[in-house]
């Protein structure tokens, strides 16, 4: 039979697409208790989804919302407003959702060998001249691929902080690092060492070298660089001991103070040369993540300060994770599995060599 109902005129409606606002007249129906539908309106929401979703990119890549509006002016037929800031605003909340998400996911998964971990600081409107602290963790899988792992606030990037980003990523399910690389924070080193005291701890050269020359004139900084980076590249821990050494002996007469830094912490800085040769420069430095955060840098100039927590969150969390997936893998074949399993040996003769050197002492002094 025929279908029950009648078109009773017609109803003008808007719809804004990515082609722009589009006038459509949609059939009245009388008669019939099911409304109209027309394939062509979801089609044209489905547009609309795409739409929103650019906003999100562009907000991601560098744009604000007074800047995301205008571009939408531009674009549209008739120089409208596709949507208004306030629009804008509210469709960026989903990097929130996916901040939330990406905090609460199961690590157990990751089989991580190499760690590493830096901060990140933000300023916030609500606290003029004081900077938020966002702490960073990422990791090298053992099949070569590097994964952004955690995102959490730290505001002092104390002990307690750090400790705090790494009890949660352990509950999670993250299982113990071969090595942790990190600057020379000392609340940073101090939870490292703490959660993981059997991981090989990384002192990252960027941050090294900088400190070091920091402290000598400029016209010295040429000549001390190349012996940093002698050491820096030596091709095992041993030879690494002994050029660190003659670098201390020529230089400490003449810049004690560049020197006593170059020796602070100096095993973890020479600690990427018992590893696999093809990995030491994945691993002897933070510098993949700070790359990326000179990208959110860039797009904080558009935001000076944040309004708060929440917006400083899901925008550093947007670009780092943007960032992250296009990280290149890191080189993993039988030769450094091989080098992993040797060191692997090697930290497990020292382990008992220590224990029965405590137990000849404890024996000594009962």
């Amino acid at each position: 039979g025929e279908s029950p109902g009648w078109r009773n005129g017609y109803k003008q409606r808007r719809i804004d697409c990515a082609e722009g606002r589009l006038e459509i007249d949609l059939p009245q129906v009388r008669g019939t208790e099911e409304p109209f539908s027309l394939e062509l309106w979801e089609a044209l929401k489905r547009r609309t989804d795409v739409l929103e979703r650019l906003v999100v990119e562009m907000y991601a890549g560098g744009l604000s919302t007074r800047d995301i509006e205008a571009a939408l002016c531009e674009i549209s037929q008739d120089g409208s407003a596709l949507l208004s800031r306030s629009s804008v605003s509210r469709l960026t909340e989903i990097l929130w959702e996916e901040y939330e998400e990406f905090q609460g996911r199961d690590l157990s998964g990751f089989d991580i060998v190499y760690l590493f971990s830096d901060a990140v600081y933000e300023s916030l409107r609500a606290q003029a001249g004081l900077k938020e602290g966002i702490l960073v963790s990422w990791a090298i899988l053992s099949c070569g691929a590097k994964v952004l792992l955690s995102m959490t606030l730290g505001n002092k990037e104390s002990y307690e902080d750090w400790l705090s980003h790494y009890r949660d990523m352990v509950l999670r399910g993250l299982k113990p690092p071969l090595t942790i690389t990190t600057d020379g924070a000392p609340g940073l080193t101090k939870a490292a060492e703490a959660m993981w005291p059997k991981a090989e701890r990384i002192r990252c050269w960027v941050h090294k070298m900088r400190n070091v020359l920091d402290k000598v004139p400029d016209d010295v900084r040429a000549i001390l660089k190349p012996w940093l980076e002698a050491v820096r590249d030596a091709p095992d821990y041993e030879a690494g001991k002994m050029m660190a050494q003659a670098v201390i002996e020529k230089f400490s007469h003449d810049y004690p103070s560049a020197m006593k830094s170059f020796s602070e912490d100096l095993e973890a800085s020479l600690s990427h040369l018992k590893l696999p040769s093809v990995h030491r420069k994945n691993i002897r430095t933070t510098n993949l993540v700070e790359r990326s955060f000179s990208e959110e840098r860039r797009r904080a100039k558009v935001i000076p300060r944040f309004r708060g927590e929440r917006e400083c969150l899901k925008l550093v969390f947007a670009v780092l994770w943007r960032a992250s997936e296009r990280w290149q893998r890191v080189r993993f074949t039988d030769i450094e599995r091989r080098h992993f399993d040797k060191y692997i040996e090697m930290k497990r003769k020292e382990e008992e060599q220590r224990k029965r050197a405590e137990s000849t002492d404890l024996a000594g002094s009962a």
